[in-house]
């Protein structure tokens, strides 16, 4: 007499308290995630009196905006600094996507002969680099981008580690009979590229564009060398400018005009918070848009016929 086959149960069977207690672990989790973030906007409205007495509380006893006021009265500068850093990072990104993507399918292409240099020469910078003092004098004297915004753009647009995930993921998501067939069919690399591999590779382009963005976001170290021009100074090198000159005028309170009432009202420890506010508010919102191509990411294989 066999024995009848066992049929695999299915999530969706499970008792309705199980569906529960997952959800609670879920939103838990997301809740842990996003928690960090939400304290840090909640000191940023307490009152620098308050938070110097009490310390760091989760509901605040006087809310206070005078850290933002204080962070905004640079007037249009800290407007112009959004601007200049929504312009980089945009036009950075696109220039990371294309380059890095167009290499990154050179050196996963068997027919290309050089392949094997070009992904050493990738790879190789990955480990030895000229220096800061080279890559100054060629950016400032070669290049002649000094105070220019392509001094915030170029030096970022290529990075071997990208090449590296980006052409491991044509490799392995891309299916060769595709290429091939096109090839057949009399399409040029350019035509392949576009039709075929690009469509395919949205997942890994997302991510990429992701790491780019928040590269290029962050980056204040390139202004901190390139750029002397106060209206091609980016968001993140704003703030560090203001946070020095908080610095400078609290150490050197006795030389300084202020009356001794104001400078223990200026918002030190609140307008911190309030500047990892305004740095990371805006970037948060390229995460949805990125989100649905890593959930595609995640299937790409997971079906084979």
């Amino acid at each position: 007499m066999s024995a009848k086959p066992v049929k695999p149960r299915d999530f969706h069977q499970l008792p309705f308290w199980w569906n529960i207690v997952f959800n609670c672990i879920a939103g838990g989790f997301a809740l842990l995630c996003i928690f960090p973030f939400l304290f840090v906007v909640l000191l940023s409205f307490t009152d620098e009196g308050m938070l110097a007495r009490d310390g760091y509380q989760l509901i605040p006893a006087k809310w206070s905006a005078e850290a933002y006021k204080y962070v905004f009265g640079t007037g249009d500068t800290l407007l112009r600094s959004y601007g200049v850093t929504m312009a980089v990072t945009v036009t950075g990104t696109l220039l990371s996507l294309l380059l890095i993507s167009l290499y990154a399918y050179a050196i996963s292409c068997k027919s290309f002969k050089y392949r094997h240099f070009f992904a050493f020469f990738a790879f190789f910078t990955m480990l030895f680099n000229g220096g800061l003092v080279p890559t100054y004098m060629i950016v400032t004297q070669l290049l002649g981008l000094k105070d220019s915004i392509w001094a915030l753009v170029l030096p970022l647009a290529m990075n071997a580690f990208y090449i590296m995930i980006l052409r491991t993921f044509y490799t392995t998501s891309v299916p060769g009979a595709l290429i091939e067939s096109a090839t057949i069919d009399g399409a040029g690399e350019f035509r392949t590229f576009l039709s075929i591999v690009l469509p395919l590779s949205l997942p890994g382009l997302a991510t990429i564009g992701l790491f780019s963005t928040l590269g290029y976001w962050n980056d204040w170290f390139n202004a901190l060398l390139y750029i002397d021009n106060p209206k091609l100074v980016p968001l993140q090198s704003m703030l560090m400018r203001i946070e020095t000159s908080m610095q400078f005028i609290l150490q050197n309170s006795q030389n300084s005009s202020l009356s001794l009432e104001a400078l223990r009202s200026m918002p030190q420890d609140t307008s911190r918070m309030a500047m990892v506010v305004l740095a990371t508010g805006p970037i948060i919102f390229a995460y949805p848009f990125f989100q649905r191509y890593f959930i595609q990411g995640l299937i790409v294989g997971a079906v084979k016929e």
